[in-house]
C-alpha cells in the first residue's frame, strides 16, 4: 500500500520532468480577455474546467485505459490513443499533450518499471499525455478513483501555479484556488468513471476559442 501510495505522489508531484509548467490550457487567453481577473474568477474557471472538460474527456479515458493497460487490450488502447488524438481542437492543444506524452514515455523506460511491450506499443501510438500517464498509473496498481484523483490533482496544481504568474495572484489565493479544486475531484473522478464510450466527450467550446486565440496572442508566458 505504501508503495502505491508513492508512485500516485510521485505521478502527482510538479516535479514529475513532463513539462507541465510550461502550459496554461487557455487560462492565459481567458486572462487576456477578461474573463479570468481575479482569484473568485480563476477559481471558478478552473473549477469548470475539471468538471466540463477534464472529468467528461480525458480523465473519462483514462479511467477506461489504465484497466486497458494492465490487461493489455491492444485493440481497446489503440481505440483509446485514436480518441485522444482526435480531440485536440487546436494545434497547441496538440502539440501539448504530445510533447508531454512523449516525455512521461521517455522517463517511464528510465524508470524502467513498464515492460518493452508495453512502451514499445505506446510509442507506436504516438503517445499523447493521457494514454502515457494511464500507463504509469496502471504500473501502481492503485485503486482507480484513487490513480485519478492523483491525476487530477496533478493538473489542478499545475493549473493554480500557472494562474499565480498569469493573473497575477498571491500564494494564499493560490491555496484557496487549490483547496476548492481538491474539494472537488472526487465528484469529478467519479463522473469520469461512469461515462461509458458514448457518453465520453470533449466539447468546451469557448476553451477551444481560447486555445486558438492564444496562438496569435502578442504577449504570452506559456506555451498554451
Amino acid at each position: 500500500m505504501a508503495t502505491e501510495l508513492l508512485q500516485l505522489i510521485w505521478l502527482a508531484s510538479p516535479a514529475l520532468p513532463v513539462g507541465g509548467f510550461s502550459y496554461s490550457e487557455a487560462l492565459e487567453a481567458a486572462i487576456d480577455h477578461e474573463h479570468v481577473h481575479d482569484e473568485a474568477s480563476c477559481a471558478d474557471w478552473l473549477a469548470d474546467q475539471l468538471h466540463l472538460s477534464q472529468a467528461r474527456g480525458d480523465m473519462a479515458l483514462m479511467a477506461q485505459a489504465i484497466p486497458a493497460w494492465q490487461a493489455m487490450n491492444t485493440d481497446r488502447l489503440k481505440d483509446l490513443s485514436q480518441w485522444a488524438h482526435t480531440t485536440r481542437e487546436t494545434h497547441e492543444m496538440r502539440l501539448q499533450t504530445e510533447q508531454m506524452g512523449r516525455s512521461l514515455l521517455d522517463w517511464l523506460r528510465i524508470q524502467n518499471k513498464a515492460t518493452e511491450v508495453a512502451l514499445k506499443l505506446c510509442s507506436d501510438m504516438r503517445p499523447t499525455y493521457p494514454m502515457a500517464m494511464s500507463l504509469a498509473l496502471s504500473l501502481a496498481h492503485a485503486p482507480l478513483d484513487q490513480a485519478l484523483q492523483a491525476y487530477a490533482f496533478g493538473w489542478a496544481e499545475n493549473m493554480t501555479q500557472a494562474a499565480l504568474k498569469a493573473v497575477p495572484l498571491g500564494q494564499v489565493s493560490g491555496q484557496k484556488i487549490l483547496a476548492r479544486l481538491a474539494q472537488e475531484i472526487p465528484e469529478a473522478v467519479q463522473h469520469a468513471i461512469a461515462l461509458s464510450d458514448d457518453e465520453r466527450q470533449a466539447f468546451c467550446p469557448m476553451l477551444a476559442v481560447l486555445s486558438a486565440r492564444h496562438e496569435i496572442q502578442y504577449s504570452r508566458l506559456f506555451r498554451s
